[in-house]
């Protein structure tokens, strides 16, 4: 089953150049259009017809595909739209592109306005669904499998499509219910359990309440959200990488990529018409400060020289917007407390760090011997600032520490690093060469150019594995590649990596418009390049294959690039001349001797098991809305589950600790000494982490490594 790109926009990382003037076509100037809409569209159509990597016509095979993936976008569990809305919508099947070459928008405004209006009416009666008790003695069954349903015929029958949902929402939760109160009575003999009848009600409520959240973000979401939505329904028609970003979206993208932003250092969530502070950013101005609570109500937003704004019935990205802003400016809050209590809260703005952005690290100690654990999340880095803090100065600082520590081997962890800076990527590449090159990149334009490490020298010398899973992707695939192809580094993990070759750039969308009449249009993501192997062989599509494959949950899960929608095809260049590095005695034997560990090992063949079933059980589709027989299913479930328990029960051979520096900072800092300790206790269970120090223990070197210099005093 492909996967579907939904609102709100699940940001994936992916290599990136920079938000940049450069290797973006030349454009023409463009004229003042009679709405954003189709200024937005005129931009986007130009881009991504004239500087794509692999431009697509724009003809009627792509108004096909682009008019199935927004009717996807905004109603693919055909729970809205009726069969006579779609007849209405398929006249215009095969002619979208020529509303996007014309700039017109008649298909989006139709079915955008009868979305509104079908959503209203389901709103008119999930509640009444919900007020009678489900009748869970019945026979009858749910299907889940939305690309093979119509859309309703009737309004009767769209609700009863609704109906057989929220019982099927209840029952899950009316099963749960159950099973605590079960435990409950086991556990106090004098406790007495609460009636079916009861957990009935009170499950019914949890999803009223739970659909009314929903619908309450759903009404928060704009016109030009959903128009947003559109012209992404069109650019990943291009490729799955591609993306249009508004104004907020990009904000955020540029956070997740620096790993920082300005603000008080709070997360947010709104629920019943009220937002709240849901989690309290270690290192922050109210962390620091001690000025608010998880919990607390944020009823008004006040500026240095304004009047106090009213933000409980706000859309929470325009609350955010508002209390956001430049650090060292002030911002005022009016927040009931959670003992109800209601002050103005002064709160002065400052640049907030997202640790779980940054890459962490540790000593594993093992029968004597010590050796460095880099995890590193994502190839961060601040675009408009390259000397600011970037995964490439943090990791070289890093490895310092950890040879001042004496390790005798490093494992990277890259597993679910979905990507970053390509830049990042080459520097780190060449902490463990002397020089050579690290990655070829081609564009539709250019001739290929080579991007290597210069400097003569090799930070690290000492033995490298590399920890990877199908989540590592793009530019966790361009180091993992380099460091294989020098024999470099062992690289254990999934039979394959994700697979995604290709670089994207990011255009400011306003630097192309004289006028500020609209406002901020946004940024577009398009792919402009792709990237190779030294060896000339693209990651694209086959992903880098481990050294070691070791099986793990995903393994028969659907989720690489060859799983998207429209990926860009697999090809092959010539390679660039390099020297493979000599420095391990037994490089090959060290790799067979491992497959054959795991190849023997138990755990790892109930690991596979264990994906084989979790692929079961997501291509089931059909449920039975009877309790009796839903049930029967579950704990038939849980007895399979059961059999696996022991994935959960293991404990590796290892221990771990913090280096010094981290150690102080977790003295001063309780949230991030916690974050630390349930880090370790999962490093204490990971079988992959084991047979990585296995590998460590068994290469040898040609050479004795240079000690550094605080080791040699």
């Amino acid at each position: 089953m492909k996967k579907k790109l939904f609102i709100p926009l699940i940001l994936f990382a992916l290599v990136l150049v920079a938000w940049t003037k450069l290797n973006a076509p030349v454009t023409p100037t463009f004229t003042e259009a009679s709405s954003k809409d189709k200024l937005l569209m005129e931009l986007v159509t130009y881009f991504m017809q004239r500087g794509h990597f692999s431009p697509k016509d724009i003809n009627n095979d792509l108004s096909e595909e682009l008019y199935a993936t927004f009717l996807d976008m905004l109603d693919g569990q055909k729970r809205y739209f009726l069969k006579k809305d779609v007849i209405q919508f398929v006249r215009y099947k095969y002619a979208l592109d020529e509303e996007f070459i014309n700039l017109q928008t008649d298909f989006f405004d139709l079915v955008y306005t009868r979305y509104l209006e079908r959503k209203d009416e389901v709103k008119l009666f999930y509640k009444e669904i919900l007020k009678q008790p489900f009748d869970f003695s019945k026979n009858e069954d749910i299907n889940l499998n939305y690309e093979e349903q119509d859309f309703p015929m009737t309004a009767n029958a769209r609700k009863e499509r609704w109906r057989k949902q929220l019982k099927f929402s209840t029952l899950n939760i009316v099963h749960g219910k159950l099973a605590e109160e079960k435990k409950r009575a086991e556990k106090d003999e004098t406790y007495t359990p609460k009636s079916f009848d009861v957990l009935e009600k009170e499950a019914r409520e949890i999803s009223l309440e739970n659909l009314e959240n929903y619908f309450s973000l759903m009404d928060d979401v704009r016109e030009e959200d959903w128009f947003g939505s559109y012209l992404n329904a069109f650019v990943t028609q291009f490729d799955p990488h591609s993306l249009y970003y508004g104004p907020v979206d990009k904000d955020r993208f540029d956070a997740t990529m620096s790993g920082k932003y300005e603000g008080i250092g709070a997360r947010l969530t709104k629920r019943n018409q009220t937002i709240k502070i849901v989690d309290v950013i270690s290192g922050g101005p109210i962390w620091r400060d001690q000025l608010l609570d998880v919990g607390d109500q944020i009823m008004m937003v006040r500026q240095e020289d304004g009047a106090p704004v009213d933000v409980q019935s706000m859309r929470l990205d325009d609350a955010i917007e508002l209390i956001k802003g430049p650090a060292g400016t002030t911002v005022y809050l009016t927040v009931k407390r959670v003992d109800g209590t209601i002050e103005e809260v002064a709160i002065k703005r400052d640049t907030v760090e997202l640790e779980e952005s940054y890459l962490k690290s540790a000593l594993i100690d093992k029968g004597g011997r010590s050796f460095g654990l880099i995890h590193l999340p994502k190839f961060y880095v601040d675009f408009k600032d390259y000397k600011e803090r970037n995964a490439a100065k943090d990791m070289q600082q890093e490895i310092i520490r950890l040879k001042k520590e004496g390790v005798q081997g490093l494992v990277i962890d890259l597993r679910n690093n979905g990507g970053g800076s390509l830049q990042t990527v080459v520097d780190m590449a060449g902490f463990f060469i002397d020089e050579g090159p690290v990655v070829q990149v081609k564009s539709s334009m250019e001739e290929t150019k080579i991007l290597k490490d210069r400097d003569g020298k090799t930070l690290y010398e000492g033995p490298v594995v590399i920890l990877v899973n199908e989540l590592s992707a793009s530019a966790s695939e361009i180091l993992a590649a380099a460091l294989q192809d020098y024999n470099r580094a062992v690289v254990l993990g999934s039979k394959q990596t994700f697979g995604k070759g290709t670089v994207q750039n990011v255009l400011e969308l306003n630097r192309f418009i004289s006028s500020s009449t609209y406002g901020d249009l946004g940024a577009l993501k398009y792919t402009t390049e792709k990237f190779y192997r030294i060896t000339g062989k693209s990651t694209q599509l086959e992903g880098v294959k481990s050294d070691v494959v070791a099986p793990d949950q995903y393994a028969y899960v659907d989720m690489g690039e060859k799983d998207e929608e429209n990926p860009l095809v697999w090809d092959q260049i010539d390679p660039a001349p390099f020297t493979p590095w000599n420095g391990y005695q037994n490089f090959s034997q060290t790799i067979q001797a491992s497959n054959a560990r795991v190849a023997n090992n138990g755990l790892f063949q109930l690991i596979n098991k264990n994906a084989k079933w979790i692929r079961q059980q997501q291509d089931k589709d059909g449920f039975s809305l009877n309790l009796e027989r839903f049930s029967a299913t579950i704990d038939s479930d849980e007895a399979t589950a059961k059999e696996f328990k022991a994935l959960n029960d293991y404990q590796n051979n290892l221990s771990f600790r913090s280096l010094e520096y981290e150690r102080q900072k977790m003295k001063r800092d309780t949230i991030l000494a916690e974050k630390r300790k349930r880090w370790k206790k999962a490093l204490g269970q990971d079988l992959y982490l084991e047979e990585a120090v296995l590998i460590l223990e068994d290469l040898k070197l040609n050479f004795i490594p240079a000690k550094p210099l605080a080791m040699q005093r």
